[in-house]
């Protein structure tokens, strides 16, 4: 059992069930240029991280030659499509913001992502109301999951130590940056089954943090 007093989330693949989508958007994006890949192999390189890391990383994988400039914003409008036809809240994810509540826990949100794109993420799957004033993006610090900048931000902001937080994520970029930053880190298994030595828990569905905490 945690004393935890504050829950930070990760978003992607955390609260909103994005992961395949993202890996959708990747295969899409790079058959327009004639490349091969599909949301399978997608899903096996999946890591997180940033996404200009993760685009490039792709790209020299595939031994293509395309700007970044024309990469990033093609995906962002092929996602942004893919969210508003089918992004939905994880399983099990109101019910814990509900528990997390009535039992006086405070909890908030830390993406890579711009501020934006998780407060549209949140609106999209109704959970935008929980997380009024308590999203933070790696935007804010200018430094990007690995580093563990994002996250000790958010937990500061909100008033807390690290060590009276717990962190949740599901790619092994996020869980790196957790155990960085020296806060409990529990990985919600994903796509990627990869993890970080360090963590002190995995779990398969967020219901069971209830019982962590």
């Amino acid at each position: 059992m945690s004393k935890a007093r504050c829950v930070i989330f990760d978003c992607e693949g955390t609260l909103v069930d994005s992961e395949v989508l993202c890996c959708r958007a990747l295969s899409s994006v790079f058959e327009t240029f004639g490349a091969e890949l599909t949301v399978q192999q997608a899903m096996e390189h999946f890591v997180g991280g940033k996404l200009a890391d993760i685009l490039s990383e792709t790209r020299d994988r595939l031994g293509l030659k395309i700007s970044l400039d024309v990469l990033e914003p093609l995906y962002r409008i092929t996602l942004r499509n893919l969210y508003e036809s089918e992004l939905k809240a994880m399983p099990g994810a109101q019910s814990l913001l509900e528990y997390l509540g009535s039992n006086q826990i405070e909890f908030c949100v830390v993406s890579n992502g711009p501020r934006d794109k998780i407060q549209h993420a949140l609106e999209l799957t109704g959970l935008a109301d929980y997380f009024c004033g308590k999203v933070f993006s790696a935007f804010d610090t200018n430094s990007w999951k690995p580093e563990p900048d994002s996250i000790l931000y958010s937990a500061m902001s909100m008033g807390y130590r690290p060590e009276e937080c717990i962190y949740i994520d599901d790619s092994p970029k996020g869980l790196e940056a957790g155990v960085r930053a020296g806060i409990m880190t529990i990985q919600l298994e994903g796509v990627n089954k990869a993890t970080y030595p360090g963590i002190s828990k995995k779990i398969q569905n967020l219901s069971e943090l209830e019982e962590i905490i």
